[in-house]
């Protein structure tokens, strides 16, 4: 069913919900079909801080599940709910025209939109379907897609900042550095160029060398052959034409003496026309037709004639002509053989011959230019990237001292957090000489350790909440989802969380799945997971509803007090509420 439900006004007034900004990406629906106990589900989303709360096994798991699988998260046949075909999980979120998620669209011929959907069909046989815009993808767009919009955090999250790769992200985006960062990485990828340049550039120098005394002598024989583009199909016509002339000349030579020989009728034709011609005006219907006629016949005798002329100069050849043909066509024939390469192709071998003498004279200055213009562009390289390492280390200690100033009021005050980096010029690549990674002490006196390795469940949850507090909307999705990230706390801490959450909903949008009612009452909208009895009883169904403005302390009492709710937790949920919009 429908969670925003209309004409319920369940946003508070502590400032928290706000409209969402022409630059602002947003999850503004989700939409669940199918999955496990959940038949028909629409949740409307908006800026700011929202809240799922519900008594344990109700589905919350479930929901976060179907919204990883429209993220490209791997799918499950076990997610189709009993008796169905298929399940179907679609997300609409708001982009603005300056995001990333753009680019990655168009990269994939998706024409982008204001909204964009992402669409994932499970199938009761294993099998998933992965569209975009209602155009089917891989799952691998999606993931990708999925990646660039919303982060998942939890107690036992193994998915965020497990790479180091993404704290150094991280610190650069904390840093402001991103520009840095990218200057280092051109340089790299200009450094990479020159260098590949001058190695290709050196192996063809040894390759000429090593095959010096062969090159010269096989260019000056192709030099003396001195062959051309089509020489061997013009000599085969020519021997082809000068050997069947012989066959035809007879031929011709007598045609010849019958139009121009001394047996001709064109001279008797010719003054027999010269005579019509004086008679044409005694008698020009008579006259002129013949006239026109002789004249057409005279001009087609000569037409004749010429041919005939031009067909005997090419029929009479000189027979050393054909035997020069015949040892040219053996000649080039024979270099195509020893060249391996076709006969057409041996002037463009020749031209590349001389091409590798020539690098052989000139291809060692060339070679000193290109090794010059890599180790200047290495140097480039290096200086970028060792001021970026000093900036790094500089924007680090500020992160270490915001970050653990969060970390007394979530109950890790015995904590410390730091970044720690290594640099090894030996291991530069295209985003510097650093690799960063967040570590972090627990206690005093243990040793200190990868943060997704030291820390505990609820510490680690705690621990990314105090990051993403200090990171903010830098280097983060634009919608975060925490999932149970306040379990086992107590008040204090867990208003602390829900104090963070809230800042952390200025800048982003956050969604969080929570029992503890400090957290729920921060809220610009809750929304209440429960299950409903179908069909007498038979099945259940998971559904969400908007809490209403005048439902919310019943529903914050109901997480203090538990089944019974007394006055006192209510006046408790209601000083909650109070303070929270205060």
């Amino acid at each position: 069913m429908m969670a925003n439900l209309e004409g319920v006004d369940a946003r508070n007034k502590s400032g928290h919900d706000k409209a969402t900004g022409p630059d602002q990406v947003m999850l503004s629906r989700l939409s669940i079909r199918d999955i496990v106990l959940i038949d028909r589900l629409d949740i409307d989303f908006t800026a700011g801080l929202s809240v799922l709360t519900g008594e344990t096994g109700a589905g919350k798991s479930i929901l976060l599940d179907a919204f990883a699988l429209a993220l490209g998260a791997r799918g499950d046949a076990g997610l189709v709910r009993q008796g169905m075909e298929q399940g179907q999980v679609t997300a609409s979120f708001d982009i603005p025209a300056s995001h990333p998620a753009r680019e990655l669209l168009t990269a994939n011929d998706i024409p982008p939109e204001d909204t964009l959907i992402l669409r994932r069909a499970q199938l009761a046989d294993g099998r998933t379907r992965a569209f975009v815009n209602d155009q089917p993808v891989s799952v691998q767009v999606l993931k990708a897609l999925g990646s660039l919009l919303v982060e998942i955090h939890g107690q036992h999250d193994d998915r965020a900042l497990v790479d180091a790769a993404t704290h150094r992200r991280l610190l650069d985006a904390f840093g402001g550095l991103e520009a840095e960062a990218a200057v280092v990485e051109k340089l790299w990828n200009e450094s990479r160029a020159a260098q590949e340049a001058a190695a290709t550039h050196r192996a063809e120098v040894e390759r000429a060398l090593r095959e010096a005394d062969w090159l010269r002598h096989a260019a000056d024989e192709l030099q003396k052959l001195a062959p051309e583009a089509g020489e061997e199909t013009a000599l085969a016509e020519r021997r082809t034409t000068m050997m069947q002339a012989e066959k035809v000349a007879e031929d011709l030579r007598e045609v010849h003496e019958a139009l121009a020989g001394g047996g001709s009728s064109a001279p008797a034709l010719a003054t027999a026309v010269r005579r019509l011609e004086r008679r044409s005006a005694q008698a020009p219907a008579l006259v002129d037709p013949v006239i026109k006629a002789l004249d057409g016949a005279l001009t087609a005798l000569e037409e004749a004639r010429s041919h005939l002329e031009h067909a005997l100069r090419m029929a009479d050849y000189d027979p050393r002509e054909l035997e020069k043909i015949e040892e040219r066509l053996f000649a080039l024939r024979a270099a195509a053989r020893k060249y391996t390469v076709p006969v057409d192709n041996l002037a463009a071998l020749a031209t590349k011959y001389l091409g590798d003498l020539a690098l052989i004279d000139a291809g060692a200055a060339q070679l000193t230019q290109l090794e010059t213009a890599a180790r200047e562009a290495g140097q480039r390289y290096a200086k970028a990237a060792k001021a970026l390492s000093a900036a790094r280390a500089k924007a680090a200690k500020a992160l270490d001292t915001a970050v653990n100033k969060e970390l007394k009021p979530l109950k890790l005050e015995r904590a410390v957090f730091s970044t720690e980096i290594a640099s090894d010029e030996e291991a530069a690549g295209p985003y510097g000489i650093d690799r960063a990674e967040f570590w972090v002490q627990t206690n005093p006196g243990t040793k200190p350790g990868p943060l997704m390795k030291v820390a505990s469940g609820g510490e680690l949850a705690r621990f990314l909440l105090a990051l993403k507090v200090v990171l903010a909307d830098r280097g983060s999705a634009p919608t975060l989802i925490f999932d149970e990230i306040d379990t086992g706390v107590g008040g204090a801490v867990a208003d602390a969380i829900g104090v963070r959450l809230a800042r952390l909903a200025d800048r982003v949008q956050v969604v969080t799945v929570t029992h503890a009612p400090q957290v729920a009452a921060r809220a610009a909208r809750h929304f209440l997971i429960s299950k409903d009895s179908l069909d007498k009883g038979r099945r259940v169904a998971t559904r969400v509803n908007e809490v209403a403005a005048d439902r919310r302390r019943e529903e914050i009492a109901r997480m203090l007090a538990g089944a019974e709710i007394t006055t006192e937790a209510r006046a408790a949920a209601e000083r909650l509420i109070r303070a929270a919009a205060g």
